[in-house]
């Protein structure tokens, strides 16, 4: 599955308004750890579409976004439950490590 990569309009619908579980990684071009973790984010989307729905963010373009989830540092993850923040991640973070806090989401919700 694809990364989507959102705008104002688009985050509102696609993440806020949404029950789904979702990863939104916020980035920006110049930061060479964000450019590290494109593929690790784009593999982790292809694995685990069957659990969660992955987007982007960039910063430069969407501050508006990154202000109203409290981004101070990039790259970050966001894991957003039923249209809430529920936690993140913030730097460059093994890939076991979002695995495993999507992979926690998804159960709980999955017993909910």
């Amino acid at each position: 599955m694809a990364v989507k990569a959102l705008t104002q309009n688009r985050f509102t619908d696609e993440v806020l308004n949404n029950s789904a579980l979702y990863a939104v990684r916020f980035w920006a071009e110049w930061c060479g750890p964000c450019r590290a973790m494109k593929p690790l984010y784009e593999e982790l989307a292809g694995e685990l579409a069957n659990i969660a729905q992955f987007a982007e963010v960039d910063i430069d373009a969407n501050p508006e976004i990154a202000s109203a989830c409290g981004i101070t540092s990039i790259p970050a993850v966001v894991i957003f439950q039923a249209g809430n923040m529920v936690d993140q991640i913030v730097g460059l973070a093994p890939k076991s490590a979002y695995e495993a806090i999507l992979k926690e989401y998804a159960t709980a919700a999955a017993a909910g």
